[in-house]
């Protein structure tokens, strides 16, 4: 069995978090993302599909685990996954991700304070980082999944017999093939193009992640002159994947791509489809700008020192900016719907 580093809180003996910053850089300072460990899927010969059995664990300031929170709601399976959402709190080290908005600190579900119990529960020996999303069984208290890649697929696909009436089809058979291959590149140039700027820790790593991002952008800037969404006149997967780093590229992540090219609102195309989709309530229901633009929430430090967001954050209305009319309707065929609702 590995050798891990512990604090105990509350009587529990918890894991320290691993830092990307020592375990995923290569020897060429590029950012190297650990590979999920959970990754099985859902159906016959693999994790049973079962109203009411998972709970999903994400976190309002990781956009890999929102968007699941979002094609959750999406989808009307409200009733049939249980939620939660934790985040970090102070402790003498890094703990990782605990449930802090519960009495106590403990998921009133899993009966457990820190993520990584549930980890650790699954796999003794995990030795990566614990993340969101996870998928927790809740009969096992173990993590089944927390496969970023394919989760919200699985919603999809899976989890259609808990899809509420009139549900929209997010991975519609005929374009699958399309949206993988959009999945795939939005991860590699704007999701993951972000924290590759971030974590980079060489200048060559970090110039090469920063010139793919705002070249990813340009791409998809030109896409969204003649179209609605990235596939037409309605909503699929990659919408959700390409929306959720959008919401927080001017006031999260510019600071850490370090110079600015261009901010989002600086693109007429995609600053109106962000919006468009952002007026969408489940998008909007599960969108947190405050805790993007000030984490902890809070003001902190003296006031000379202070972040224009922490000084002004109860004043900047995020939901008029955002809640401005989009003037998109007009690129599709269909201009009233959003969504292809599913075949029943």
């Amino acid at each position: 069995m590995a050798e891990f580093d512990y604090e105990v809180v509350d009587g529990r003996k918890i894991r320290v978090r691993p830092q990307e910053v020592v375990s995923e850089i290569d020897e060429n300072g590029y950012f190297v993302r650990q590979p999920n460990h959970f990754t099985e899927g859902f159906g016959e010969g693999k994790n049973p599909v079962e109203k009411g059995r998972y709970h999903l664990v994400w976190a309002k300031l990781c956009h890999w685990s929102n968007r699941a929170s979002i094609v959750r709601e999406l989808l009307g399976l409200e009733d049939a996954i249980s939620v939660n959402m934790v985040d970090h709190a102070k402790h003498e080290k890094n703990l990782g991700w605990e449930f802090v908005y519960d009495k106590d600190h403990i998921d009133p579900v899993l009966g457990i304070q820190f993520l990584s119990e549930a980890y650790y529960k699954a796999d003794d020996d995990y030795t990566g980082r614990t993340t969101v999303p996870a998928l927790i069984d809740t009969k096992t208290g173990k993590v089944v999944n927390n496969d970023y890649t394919w989760l919200t697929n699985y919603f999809e696909v899976d989890f259609k017999p808990f899809h509420k009436k009139g549900a929209p089809d997010l991975y519609p058979e005929e374009l699958r093939k399309d949206i993988d291959e959009m999945n795939e590149w939005l991860f590699d140039n704007i999701n993951n193009g972000v924290y590759k700027a971030t974590f980079a820790r060489s200048k060559e790593a970090y110039w090469d992640a920063y010139n793919s991002f705002y070249a990813a952008m340009d791409i998809l800037e030109k896409r969204l002159e003649n179209q609605r969404f990235l596939f037409g006149d309605y909503v699929t997967d990659s919408d959700v994947r390409l929306y959720v780093t959008l919401a927080r590229l001017d006031i999260r992540y510019t600071w850490q791509l370090g110079h600015t090219k261009h901010r989002l609102i600086d693109y007429p195309n995609l600053w109106g489809y962000a919006r468009d989709l952002y007026q969408i309530p489940a998008f909007r229901n599960n969108t947190y700008f405050k805790d993007f633009a000030n984490p902890n929430n809070k003001k902190v430090g003296a006031l000379f020192f202070e972040s224009f967001n922490a000084r002004f954050l109860d004043e900047i209305n995020f939901d008029a900016y955002w809640g401005a009319p989009h003037d998109r309707a007009h690129l599709s065929s269909n201009p009233g719907n959003k969504f292809k609702a599913e075949e029943q």
